[in-house]
Formats: C-alpha cells, structure tokens, sequence
C-alpha cells in the first residue's frame, strides 16, 4: 500500500505501525513524487493527505480516480470541516480521517476497507445469488461488477454496497443509517451523513452513461430509495 503525507513523523509513524502488522508501505513526500509511481503501477490501498505542497492530496486523488475508480482510498485531514470531508468522498475516498489520530484506529479502518474489499469480490457471498438485476441495472457480487444498459460502472467496494442494499428492496425507502451499515458493516465511525457524498457520486457515474437515470430517489429527512418502475 501507500501513505502519502508530507509531514516526516507521520510518515514514519504510520509506516512502522502498518509494518508491524504485515503490511507492505511505500511512503511519499508528496502528490507529485507519489504520482510519478502510481502513473506506473498503483498499489492495493492509499493513504493520502490532503493539504501537501506540489500536488495536493484532492488533485492526486483525481488523478488516482482517472486510472482507476475502485482503488480503496482513506483521506488523512488536519481540518474538521464538513467541506473537507464532502469533497473528498464525492472525489471518490471510500473513508478519511481526521488529525491528530490514533494508529490503532487507522489500522482497524485499513483492515475494514480490505474486509469489505474482499467479501465485494466474492470472498463471501452467504450462500446469495451472484447476479441481481433490477431493469437496466446488473449487479455480480462475486465479480464487483455493476452494469447499467450492458456498460460497465466502475464503483468503490463502498459505493458497491450501497447501491445494492438499494437495488435488493426496489421501492423501499432505506435510511442513511441502513445505508451506512452496508457501506460499513465493520465501521463504528463513520457519520451517516457521509452516505450522501457517497449517492452523488453513484449517480454522477451512472449518469454519465445515460443522462436520463433517475433510478435513486432522495427521500428528503430520511433517505434514498430505488425506482421499482426505472427502466423496467
């Protein structure tokens, strides 16, 4: 995996903790130096800083996103804003992280984001069906691969999970803090307000396909539900 931060002590903080528990780490001064690499190969996981010099962490995870839309991403802050945290899932982080943090946290959520990484590709599918389809939409659990009218949308395991907890129950309403629960199902930290960055995004790439998808509803002090009726 990678750690991307400018400050010396995180760096190497981080990187000895990862370390010690089997982890493989190269660390970046920056976005730029970490680009150089990335543009070659990309590693299995990132952990990116925000505000750095030469390239930020917001424009290296753009850059990130334009070679692949699935990589799992965790967003390390030293400010607390809603701002921050909005963009940077909308950007497509699957998680973040705020300073100054504890590296027994941020373990658990780099093990979160591999577990759920796994069980997205099949590692675990309780005995269900691997395709579920609702109208134009396909789902293969076993593959994390999402179709809309047979073109490929590329979604995070997040994202993944999300949409299927809405696409299983077409026509009924599901509450952010349900919707949470499947895009984190390991995750006692997250704020359910982050679901909506998280539904933007969705959209945004299934939009981009077909401008006319209107299959996730805003259910305005509750939630989002999926059109039963879209396309079907």
């Amino acid at each position: 995996m990678a750690l991307v931060d400018d400050e010396q002590n995180i760096r190497e903080l981080v990187s000895y903790a990862l370390q010690q528990e089997g982890y493989r780490v190269v660390a970046y001064r920056d976005g730029e130096e970490a680009w150089t690499d990335f543009r070659q190969s990309l590693p299995d996981l990132v952990i990116l800083d925000i505000i750095m010099p030469r390239m930020d962490g917001l424009e290296l995870c753009r850059k990130i996103r334009s070679l692949s839309e699935t990589l799992p991403l965790i967003f390390l802050t030293s400010k607390d804003e809603e701002f921050d945290k909005v963009l940077g899932l909308e950007l497509g982080a699957d998680d973040y992280l705020c300073k100054p943090f504890s590296t027994r946290e941020l373990l658990a959520r780099v093990k979160v984001l591999f577990r759920r990484r796994t069980l997205a590709l099949g590692g675990d599918s309780d005995g269900e069906d691997s395709i579920l389809r609702c109208g134009s939409l396909e789902m293969d659990r076993m593959r994390h691969g999402v179709l809309w009218k047979g073109q490929n949308v590329p979604l995070t395991v997040t994202e993944f999970r999300i949409l299927e907890a809405l696409v299983r129950q077409p026509g009924y309403a599901r509450t952010r803090e349900q919707l949470l629960q499947a895009g984190y199902p390991f995750d006692e930290y997250m704020s359910d307000r982050n679901i909506d960055g998280h539904i933007k995004r969705i959209r945004k790439k299934i939009s981009s396909l077909d401008p006319d998808f209107d299959g996730i509803e805003t259910i305005y002090g509750l939630g989002y539900r999926y059109r039963a009726d879209v396309d079907s």
